[in-house]
């Protein structure tokens, strides 16, 4: 049998970590060792991401900050551009009409194709 060094059990060590079922980091978190933090961040991260791809934001009703939470690539003057554009304009009657909103583009758009509603 060939003997594993270095890089080899390093990668192997943390393959062993990640393919680990769930109730041995359950019991081993009950004795005290936690969840490495690079795992934690990841799933966190993913929950974040998901979440923020299952909502859907009404642009005609919808706060900037609810705007800017829920759409990818919108952060707060964006989404403030949104509700400005929507008070001067009336609402939106489709989504093609976001784009003569200052700073929402074609890519934007096509992000959040699916999280957007009227």
């Amino acid at each position: 049998m060939k003997k594993v060094h270095g890089f080899e059990r390093v990668a192997l060590a943390a393959l062993a970590l990640v393919l680990a079922p769930a109730p041995l980091w359950a019991a081993e978190s009950k004795a005290g060792v936690d969840k490495p933090p690079a795992v934690a961040t990841q799933a966190a991260a993913k929950a974040q991401a998901t979440a923020k791809a299952e909502s859907a934001v009404n642009v005609n009703t919808a706060s900037a900050e609810q705007i800017a939470a829920g759409l990818v690539g919108v952060g707060p003057a964006k989404a403030q551009a949104i509700v400005a554009y929507r008070e001067a304009n009336g609402p939106f009657k489709d989504a093609a009409q976001l784009l003569e909103v200052k700073g929402i583009g074609e890519a934007i758009l096509k992000q959040n194709e699916a999280r957007i509603v009227f």
